[in-house]
């Protein structure tokens, strides 16, 4: 099951119909939009050598940048293309209708890509910061080889799950066993047996797990994803970058339990930790006014149940950069009076 949930992951896709800005169309009539099958774990801006030449006879003399946006919101490049839509689409879009620019880059908006190597470069970063987090080093990262750093990066970009689990074994970043549903492998990745067995061990110990949280907190409530109001702003975004600290020691420690801990602001004197009959006490607490309610919540576009097993999560739906994304809805109670 853990292999083959991995394998979903990494094949995971979306559909995207890609507008060319009529700001930079020079040919009448425009062009087409452009149809791509986006890997999820793959990043927008290596779109780029598919798009350009779609749309090249129709672009206007100048310097190509490209950037996209979605109904006005341009895109964070280093965000996952399969983050973006988890959080920009409550109700999914199928295909998903993007505007790509190849000029005019928003600068006071975005931080500046430098095409392929950018990207690239961010992702090392996170695979360095991910293992800071995990092991209070990032050593096996920085000490990669070239060649084993640029056949990690491939394998990434082509989607090719097994070497990349080949190179990655080398970094030793152990992170937790899942002892809920099965002696699975202790790493989240196969491959990675007696190299990094100390590491995997030290994990278990005190396990600290890299999470990227992107939450946004409305008022209006909503049954239908469809009446999900929808943001034009990043500043509508809380972006939290904090590491799940637990310990299994045979408690029960569940998505829920995770979420409490990454939010204690949220979740005052809430405990770490629930028992396995705790799901009717989760349907009574979210229903007092006092808490906030979970609206909606997506990891590598699943919806799963808050009492499921923070263990198997992590195992099966991290992302390559060993961080878990968590794209989060959340309707906060009104204050007092209002």
């Amino acid at each position: 099951m853990e292999k083959e949930a991995q394998q979903f992951v990494w094949e995971g896709a979306i559909p995207l119909q890609v507008h060319l800005h009529d700001s930079e169309v020079t040919t009448l009539p425009p062009p087409s939009p452009a149809l791509i099958l986006a890997p999820r774990i793959g990043y927008l801006p290596l779109l780029c050598p598919q798009l350009k030449p779609f749309f090249s006879e129709a672009l206007p003399p100048g310097v190509d940048t490209i950037w996209f946006e979605y109904k006005g919101l341009p895109l964070k490049w280093y965000i996952p293309i399969g983050v973006l839509f988890d959080l920009l689409c409550a109700e999914p879009e199928r295909p998903w209708n993007l505007t790509v620019h190849f000029r005019g880059y928003p600068g006071h908006i975005l931080i500046p890509c430098d095409g392929e190597d950018g990207v690239k470069w961010s992702y090392i970063n996170s695979l360095k910061e991910a293992a800071y987090i995990i092991h209070g080093s990032s050593k096996n990262v920085m000490n990669m080889s070239h060649p084993d750093q640029v056949e990690l990066w491939r394998s990434v970009m082509s989607g090719k799950l097994d070497t990349y689990n080949l190179i990655s074994s080398k970094l030793k970043l152990g992170i937790i066993g899942d002892e809920f549903s099965g002696k699975l492998n202790p790493s989240p990745l196969k491959g990675q047996h007696s190299a990094n067995d100390t590491e995997a061990t030290a994990a278990l110990k005190a396990s600290r797990i890299p999470v990227r949280l992107y939450l946004w907190t409305v008022n209006e409530d909503f049954d239908d994803l469809e009446e999900a109001p929808h943001f034009d702003s990043w500043d509508q975004i809380s972006y939290i970058n904090r590491p799940v600290e637990f310990k299994t020691e045979g408690k029960y420690f569940t998505l829920l339990d995770a979420v409490k801990s990454i939010l204690p602001e949220l979740y005052p004197g809430s405990s770490n930790t629930m028992n396995t009959e705790s799901k009717n006490e989760q349907k009574v607490e979210a229903e007092k006014e006092s808490y906030p309610v979970i609206k909606l919540l997506r990891i590598q576009g699943i919806e799963p149940k808050m009492e499921i097993p923070f263990s198997w999560v992590v195992n099966n739906l991290m992302n390559p950069d060993y961080f878990l994304h968590i794209c989060l809805y959340i309707k906060v109670p009104k204050p007092i009076g209002t």
